[in-house]
């Protein structure tokens, strides 16, 4: 297997000179380590058996200060899987490192730091990306929060993730708040592969077990957009904590290279995604299985993941 690590200085220093003004402090390390085996047949390919490893340290000198790193197998922005039997196919990566600060104010990150600030939309980038830049999250109320990310997002490549920047070609500004225990929405405006959009999310949970979700973001110069439209459930089946989603989501062939950063992206146009997902007892397994439909192909998923 090869591994590709290029650290410029300014983020080595994130976990070296940090240690100037937190001597007192007691340092605690944590990591997280997901696994993930799964089988994915496409109509337009032949099936291919992948695996994925996904691997989160971080090092904690306060409450309030930390640092951050994530690593992954994959050599794509929105996917994080190998293929067996590809010789040309095993990578890892580091591909995020970053200096979070947090108080009551809300958070600062800054490195090379996530695509998110919490849960990931499906109209937002991939969890396996990253930003080159800074994020300011602030909480404007006690309901509400405002975000402002600057920085640059200017190769996919994960061989590049660690570079340091040239210049800045990403800016999102992103207002999120609650209307009340059930409800939640999201407005944004985003300037990223050359283009800008306008997004907006609106949350409802209809009960305990039921939320359903819309999303929209329209690209301004192209008239282009993507829609999303779905509903997640969690119940239990056969004695084990179950989830399913269900989504209709329209991309735009106009749309760009944004819509390629997204989660496993498969076709622009008409397309529904059915993802059911359990866990195997009391045990740190779970099984998985996803069908994904668009006018031009189809894909179904299944597999089993760890996580420790």
């Amino acid at each position: 297997m090869r591994f590709f690590y290029a650290a410029p200085r300014y983020l080595l220093s994130l976990f070296v000179a940090v240690n100037a003004t937190i001597a007192a402090s007691a340092l605690e390390f944590n990591q997280k380590l997901d696994l993930q085996v799964r089988a994915d047949e496409r109509s337009s390919n032949k099936i291919r058996y992948q695996y994925r490893a996904r691997y989160y340290p971080s090092l904690i000198f306060t409450d309030a200060l930390s640092v951050h790193a994530f690593v992954a197998t994959g050599d794509e922005f929105g996917s994080s899987h190998n293929t067996f039997n590809d010789g040309a196919a095993d990578y890892l990566y580091v591909r995020r490192t970053y200096l979070r600060h947090e108080g009551s104010y809300g958070k600062t990150e800054v490195g090379v730091i996530p695509t998110y600030k919490g849960k990931v939309s499906s109209s937002g980038l991939s969890k396996d990306g990253w930003i080159q830049g800074i994020r300011h999250v602030r909480n404007v109320k006690p309901d509400a929060r405002l975000e402002l990310v600057v920085g640059q997002l200017d190769s996919t490549d994960p061989a590049d993730a660690l570079e340091l920047p040239k210049r800045i070609d990403y800016l999102e500004m992103e207002y999120s708040a609650d209307f009340n225990e059930e409800t939640s929405f999201e407005l944004s405006v985003e300037k990223m592969t050359g283009a800008n959009f306008f997004r907006t999310e609106l949350r409802h949970a209809f009960s305990a077990q039921y939320t359903g979700f819309a999303e929209l973001v329209y690209r301004l110069d192209e008239s282009a957009r993507k829609v999303v439209v779905g509903i997640d459930t969690e119940f239990e089946m056969f004695g084990a904590a179950s989830e399913l989603t269900a989504l209709y989501a329209y991309v735009s062939e106009e749309f760009g290279q944004r819509a390629e950063l997204t989660e496993d992206f498969l076709s622009t146009g008409h397309g529904v995604t059915a993802e059911l997902a359990s866990s195997l007892g009391d045990s740190r397994w779970d099984w998985f299985m996803r069908y994904d439909g668009t006018e031009f192909r189809t894909r179904f998923i299944a597999g089993v993941k760890w996580s420790h």
